[in-house]
């Protein structure tokens, strides 16, 4: 029996340009309905599902076209892939939205996490001040990005460990 791989590239790119749109989507979505600025949590909720869903399946279809062998470090390298490339896309859109569509978007993000703080009464107007410069520090449109794209990595590794954990099957080799 051969010992040929299925080539995981095609997979990656289709899959993580899959993830990528979908996020935008979501995104979009949320500009849209004017929840941007202050997300609701089920928002979080889908676009982690959306993750699990599109890395999971992009693992399924390399191991279909791996003639239903798949391991280990094969999910990884595609599921990591996949979040990559989606991250990426993902992070172009926040650029995007940032930048040019609302510029004014850190802004808006501040002024609302600056009354959530004050409605605690136990923060003072100076710890509000405080927080809100901390937070202030970390927004930037780049920072943001990069924490965007770590986070895609990070779950998307995850993702594909227990992912691949379950559907690895090797070959047997004679």
């Amino acid at each position: 029996m051969e010992n040929d791989k299925a080539s995981s590239k095609k997979i990656i790119i289709n899959y993580g340009v899959i993830l990528g749109i979908v996020s935008v989507l979501l995104g979009v979505v949320m500009y849209v309905t004017n929840v941007y600025t202050d997300p609701h949590w089920i928002f979080s909720v889908i676009g982690f599902l959306i993750l699990i869903g599109v890395i999971t399946y992009g693992i399924k279809a390399y191991k279909t076209s791996n003639n239903g062998f798949l391991e280990l470090t094969d999910a990884l390298k595609v599921g990591i892939g996949i979040a990559l490339i989606g991250g990426i896309i993902g992070a172009i859109w926040t650029l995007l939205l940032t930048s040019i569509i609302e510029p004014e978007y850190t802004q808006q993000v501040m002024e609302v996490q600056r009354e959530k703080l004050l409605e605690n009464p136990d923060m003072t107007e100076a710890m509000v001040d405080q927080s809100i410069e901390m937070m202030e520090k970390f927004s930037s449109p780049y920072i943001s990005i990069a924490f965007s794209i770590i986070g895609s990595l990070f779950f998307g590794f995850i993702i594909s460990l227990f992912a691949g954990l379950i559907m690895k099957k090797k070959q047997d080799l004679y």
